[in-house]
């Protein structure tokens, strides 16, 4: 009877965790005329004009500039973790140091970004969304991590046969933390895609907005248009879901094994 009960629990809450998403899939492609005459559940019915819609409005333009961005600073940020980390597992004493970073807010950093890209004359270019994410301490504190559980006897047994810290690095580290590297590579495409605030403050022209930025204007335009609102936002979160659901057992074990450390 516990059993059956802590089940019927477990389904409860998984229920109340899915409705919004299962809400926001049904308005998605629910026809407009349901929507407007509340009529939600007695005028059942599939359409794509709100997906279509979209299109017009200019999303599958803004979902592939994202894309694209996202994947560019997801590796960056794998390329220099890999080499920061070998350089800490090396005997750079600079781990407090990155720790440290981890701790600190990335809106603290939205005033000096801004005065450094104006500086630099990279505001209102897509390089002022890339080039501050090019280095990630919590990719690097991952990475750092997996490094840790090589054996040394093995990078000493190549040091012995005249392996240098390319062959070290490329050859025998880089093959036994890829799965790392693949799960950090993911969190950091996710992080990368969700932000909102910091394109919205150093990206003004909508030549350059990402995704998300994209859809708080969108959300402004048509405060009350659901189902257009509805099929936006769960396109703009397919990305990241299948990525999760590609690489999820990946990913919880590299964050179980990163924070052990």
């Amino acid at each position: 009877m516990g059993l059956a009960f802590r089940h019927a629990l477990a389904l409860a809450v998984l229920l109340f965790v899915l409705l919004p998403f299962l809400w926001m899939a049904y308005a998605a492609f629910m026809p407009k005329e349901a929507v407007y005459s509340g009529e939600l559940f007695s005028r059942v019915g599939l359409s794509l004009e709100s997906v279509r819609a979209l299109g017009k409005e200019g999303f599958w333009g803004r979902l592939l500039f994202s894309l694209v961005l996202s994947s560019g600073v997801a590796f960056l940020q794998l390329f220099t973790a890999l080499l920061a980390a070998y350089a800490l597992r090396a005997g750079l004493g600079l781990l407090p140091f990155y720790l440290v970073l981890m701790a600190i807010p990335a809106e603290l950093l939205l005033v000096p970004l801004y005065g450094i890209l104006k500086s630099l004359a990279l505001l209102e270019t897509p390089w002022a969304l890339v080039l501050p994410f090019a280095a990630s301490p919590f990719v690097l504190y991952l990475v750092y991590q997996a490094m840790r559980g090589v054996p040394e006897e093995l990078l000493e047994a190549a040091r012995l046969d005249g392996a240098g810290h390319r062959v070290l690095l490329f050859r025998i580290l880089f093959p036994l933390v890829r799965p790392t590297l693949v799960a950090a590579g993911v969190l950091a495409f996710a992080a990368h895609w969700n932000l909102v605030l910091y394109p919205r403050v150093m990206v003004s022209d909508p030549r350059f907005w990402t995704l998300q930025t994209w859809l708080t204007d969108l959300q402004r335009k048509y405060p009350t248009d659901w189902g257009l609102l509805s099929a936006a936002a769960l396109l703009s979160v397919l990305p990241i879901a299948l990525l999760y659901l590609l690489f999820e057992r990946r990913v919880v074990a590299t964050f179980e094994e990163g924070l052990k450390g």
